[in-house]
């Protein structure tokens, strides 16, 4: 046998082992090329968890997209989220389990998983944008209810039961309320929120061909990442946080945010779990509020930097990070927000002086948004706005550009695992 016989048969040898023991796979460059099977083979899928409030739900309504149309740096959005004629794309390669009070969606990633069918929330983009940047199949996890507090609902574990403020009780005793009934609902209450959102995370783990059904099980999938956005709950209860318009008025949600991430890794069994928080930023920056908003500028401030505290936390340092979610406010729907409440006002004001019927009174209303906004603006109130200031005036553009945020940010956070910092 000739030497050039011999280094063949050695090679055949060689790649037959590799093959069995699985090293190379019938794939081309190491990828599978069929749809919806992770591209990387034998690479384990990168699974992320969202969790928080209504603003995690989602509460921009679909006929806003239209705006993402009207601006040249957000129709690259709208081209990424939706079809040339105008249907939704379906993202093959984000899947999404996502538990509410509606109950359970699931699916490949489209519109609809916000607070209801018609909605969508920051889980959109996030899913489209850092798939994109990683290359490759992910499973989104998302738990979000209406109206839950940390201090409460989703209070961690580790935080221990809530307490009531001596306060709080005598106020109770003063208005004839039966104390122990109180304290026996919330201690049911507390960290309800927080089990489900566990509960609901596990079962998908547990079975993620049901969600997926692609799934390569023997690659297995990994835990990657955990995005929080909630808080308002917290922000308005006085009764909880009575010095909120003080400095460290906060500091009990900075101390709970800071369990909770260590319980979720606890929990779910990942203690380098990269964490994002998504910080309050309904109204915009506070220093940009307006004369009506003035009033609550210092308690929502205080709220912020009590929300981002914990990424400071020296433990923290490198898999937690703050996002400010003010940087995406889009201050031309609060300036014709204002002007459109202003000149309604001023129609009330003009149709009661003339003492005018129902119907003039909404011609004189219609009259003088006509006259107060032009074509353009009108056009802006009409497809920019669909909720809310609390819910992020229900935007597209806004939670569309949070959800783009947390995944950018999640992406450097992965970025730096992996250098190894």
């Amino acid at each position: 046998m000739s030497d050039f016989q011999q280094l063949y048969q050695w090679r055949s040898v060689l790649l037959l082992m590799l093959a069995l023991c699985g090293v190379l796979s019938p794939t081309l460059n190491g990828q599978d090329q069929r749809p919806g099977v992770p591209r990387k083979a034998g690479q384990p899928l990168k699974v992320f968890i969202l969790a928080g409030q209504s603003n995690m739900e989602g509460h921009a309504h679909l006929k806003t997209l239209e705006h993402l149309a009207m601006q040249d740096e957000t129709k690259p959005m709208l081209a990424a989220i939706q079809n040339p004629d105008g249907t939704p794309k379906v993202h093959e390669q984000v899947w999404i389990s996502y538990l509410s009070g509606n109950g359970v969606k699931q699916g490949q990633l489209t519109t609809g998983y916000g607070a209801n069918a018609e909605k969508l929330g920051p889980e959109l983009t996030f899913g489209i944008y850092l798939q994109q940047t990683l290359g490759e199949p992910i499973l989104i996890i998302k738990t979000a209810w209406g109206g839950k507090s940390l201090h409460t609902d989703f209070r961690p574990p580790s935080a221990g039961p809530f307490q009531f403020r001596e306060e709080q009780l005598e106020q109770f005793r003063k208005e004839g309320k039966d104390v122990a009934k109180i304290q026996a609902e919330k201690a049911e209450a507390t960290g309800a929120n927080y089990r489900l959102m566990l509960e609901h995370v596990q079962k998908v783990l547990s079975n993620i061909k049901d969600v997926y059904p692609n799934y390569n099980e023997q690659a297995g999938y990994r835990l990657t990442g955990f995005v929080w956005l909630q808080g308002w709950n917290d922000m308005v209860d006085g009764g909880v946080y009575p010095n909120r318009d003080k400095p460290g008025g906060y500091d009990a949600y900075s101390v709970n945010l800071a369990h909770f991430i260590r319980d979720v890794r606890r929990d779910l069994d990942s203690p380098e779990l990269p964490f994002v928080i998504g910080v309050m930023g309904v109204g915009g920056p506070t220093a940009e509020y307006g004369p009506a908003e003035r009033r609550y500028q210092t308690v929502h401030q205080n709220f912020r930097d009590a929300m981002a505290a914990p990424a400071k936390l020296t433990e923290f340092e490198g898999n937690v990070v703050a996002v400010l979610t003010e940087n995406y406010w889009d201050q031309e729907l609060t300036a014709l927000r204002t002007r459109e409440a202003a000149a309604r006002d001023l129609a009330k004001k003009q149709a009661k002086e003339q003492q005018l019927a129902e119907s003039a009174a909404k011609q004189l209303e219609n009259d003088l948004r006509t006259k107060e906004f032009t074509p353009r603006e009108l056009e802006t109130l009409e497809k920019g706005i669909s909720n809310a200031e609390f819910h992020y005036l229900g935007s597209a553009r806004i939670l569309g550009g949070i959800g783009k945020g947390f995944a950018e940010a999640m992406a450097e956070l992965l970025r730096q695992q992996a250098a190894g910092k």
